[in-house]
């Protein structure tokens, strides 16, 4: 669609950041373990802190509207994608698929990406994408090195790597 545009978030555009995740995220009840769900998904401060750790959200714009947004960020020699999120009206459109192309083309290290074990669809975007799952012993190491998030989170989340990490530690 000519009018999409991709282009790196701002302090600006936070409440959108914030609604898009808090709306898509909604995908996620029931099908995530109930422990880790909450009505407010990713509650203002999750998010501020995200941000202040080096996470860059860049947004997918349709006619002037912020529709989805993906965050990026670089920890030691990794590149993650995290918090991809797309408002319900505008998914299946190719959007996650643009902005997954363009943070790719971002880096040059090995790309990452958590995500539930149980968000099939998920998992199933980002093998569409040439990404694909780690082992579960991989899956642990990886979470515990290079993300911050809850032991629960751990247990109840899977890895995928691009090309560039299969490269590198396929083997592993």
């Amino acid at each position: 669609m000519p009018d999409r545009m991709i282009h790196p978030c701002n302090h600006r555009d936070f409440d959108e950041i914030y609604a898009i995740v808090n709306e898509a995220a909604q995908a996620y009840k029931g099908v995530i373990p109930a422990d880790r769900w909450s009505d407010t998904y990713m509650p203002s401060e999750e998010l501020r802190h995200a941000i202040d750790a080096g996470v860059c959200f860049w947004g997918c714009e349709d006619a002037g509207t912020l529709i989805g947004v993906m965050g990026i960020q670089k920890v030691r020699d990794v590149t993650l994608i995290r918090h991809a999120y797309v408002r319900t009206g505008s998914q299946k459109r190719g959007v996650g698929a643009l902005l997954l192309a363009h943070l790719c083309q971002l880096t040059q290290d090995p790309v990452l990406i958590g995500t539930w074990a149980d968000a099939v669809w998920a998992i199933r975007f980002y093998e569409k994408h040439g990404f694909r799952m780690v082992s579960h012993e991989q899956k642990e190491r990886l979470l515990r090195c290079y993300w911050s998030i809850p032991e629960r989170q751990v247990e109840t989340s899977v890895v995928l790597a691009d090309e560039n990490w299969w490269k590198l530690h396929g083997g592993e």
